[in-house]
């Protein structure tokens, strides 16, 4: 798997609204061009909603 930086997150997730569910991030991510590594780390984050950007930072870094 390839290293996924937190700018490469940044683009997957431009334009999201939150509380957002894990489902729409994964859709928007796709939308936005995110490579298939990140998009499968977003997908089997441990929550199904995020509350910010912070939040889908921890879920997919572990930070």
């Amino acid at each position: 798997m390839a290293d996924i930086s937190p700018i490469d997150l940044q683009k997957a997730l431009k334009g999201a609204d939150y509380p957002a569910g894990r489902d729409d991030l994964v859709s928007l991510a796709k939308g936005n061009g995110a490579g298939d590594d990140l998009v499968e780390k977003l997908s089997k984050a441990g929550t199904s909603r995020f509350d910010g950007p912070d939040d889908v930072q921890r879920a997919v870094f572990g930070k």
